[in-house]
């Protein structure tokens, strides 16, 4: 049984959710997102939410049925909040610069990285250290939150490379005498 598939996904004002063609639509004031329906789980758009319930017994439809409840919920978070990813950049002469639809990356190598931003996904540089991703499809915003971070992963010697805000390092000690 699940706990969280049991609770109806609200729907707040100024949202609206619609279902056609096996697809869940979700419009909101950031945007549209839409969700491919699985068989396994039956969708019900009431009053209070979008109710999810298993179509039926099987332990399959049953392991779907929370994290189909989970993937309409970002739906309805993304088109209403959106979803923000922050990276932070550590090491000497390491720094980021947002440029359009380019984000300029020089991290040690003897060229800079130029990194395409996708389309629906905004990248902010507050200071040359920190990376904001924004977006509304969380799926998206945190492939390319590990894109970039994929570049230069943080080493656990020094903390040098680009780690997640709030991510902990496990820190090595170095060679002794």
């Amino acid at each position: 049984m699940s706990r969280i598939g049991k609770k109806p996904v609200a729907i707040p004002a100024g949202v609206t959710a619609s279902m056609a063609d096996g697809v869940l639509s979700v419009k909101g004031p950031k945007g549209q997102l839409t969700m491919p329906l699985s068989d396994l789980i039956s969708y019900e758009i009431k009053d209070e939410g979008v109710s999810v319930q298993p179509a039926n017994k099987s332990k399959e439809a049953r392991a779907f049925w929370g994290m189909q409840r989970t993937l309409v919920q970002n739906l309805v978070t993304g088109v209403t909040e959106g979803f923000t990813k922050v990276l932070e950049i550590t090491g000497v002469g390491y720094r980021a610069t947002a440029q359009g639809k380019v984000l300029k990356l020089q991290l040690g190598y003897s060229h800079d990285v130029n990194f395409d931003v996708p389309e629906g996904i905004e990248i902010k540089t507050p200071d040359n250290t920190t990376v904001e991703i924004s977006g509304i499809d969380k799926q998206k915003v945190g492939q390319v939150a590990a894109e970039i971070r994929r570049w230069r992963k943080p080493e656990p010697y020094k903390g040098k490379g680009i780690k997640y805000r709030g991510e902990y390092i496990f820190r090595k000690e170095g060679k002794k005498k």
